[in-house]
């Protein structure tokens, strides 16, 4: 008894490709830029400032510069991040042009935003180029990161990008929008 070999799939229409893929890059962008803008906003006005109480005992602003990853886990490993999150980045461009799924788009761009977001910290702030330190700004339930680690919107993109990315997984939907048979 053999199995049937699976139909082969059908070619990616061009024209739902470049709306994935505009898709993709329009919220990479909008994502980046809303990141840039906090980040220099919370520099400003937070520098040197108590944290902010934005709802007592749940919500904080505060500035953190993060040289780790989250709680600071990885500090002193900052071009080892730097590396991963360029890999990242190179990879979701490479799989942008099998990209025909909503979904994907979506998530891929979340996270797309998000990696360059916490890239642009890490090239251009102190203490230098591969070594810099990411800007954080949002506490939940301590203001000093000691319960919950302090973070940025670039985190939030990856996070919910991956959430996203994950359920789609789960569901059986592949990059180029076609259901996994099982």
């Amino acid at each position: 008894m053999s199995a049937d070999p699976p139909p082969p799939t059908a070619p990616i229409d061009p024209a739902v490709r470049r709306r994935g893929v505009a898709l993709l890059a329009g919220i990479a962008a909008v994502w980046l830029a809303l990141d840039l803008v906090t980040k220099i906003a919370a520099v400003a006005t937070l520098e040197g400032q108590r944290p902010v109480t934005v709802i007592d005992g749940f919500f904080y602003l505060t500035l953190l510069r993060n040289p780790g990853a989250a709680w600071s886990m990885a500090t002193g490993y900052t071009w080892v991040l730097t590396i991963v999150a360029v890999v990242v980045v190179g990879v979701i461009i490479r799989i942008a042009r099998r990209l025909a799924s909503t979904g994907w788009a979506i998530g891929l761009g979340l996270v797309l935003g998000g990696a360059l977001g916490n890239l642009v910290d890490r090239f251009f702030r102190a203490p230098g180029p591969m070594r810099g330190h990411v800007v954080d700004m949002l506490a939940f339930f301590s203001p000093d990161g000691s319960v919950f680690p302090v973070f940025n919107i670039a985190d939030t993109g990856i996070v919910c990008g991956g959430i996203l990315l994950v359920l789609m997984a789960v569901r059986g939907i592949e990059i180029d929008g076609s259901r996994e048979r099982g």
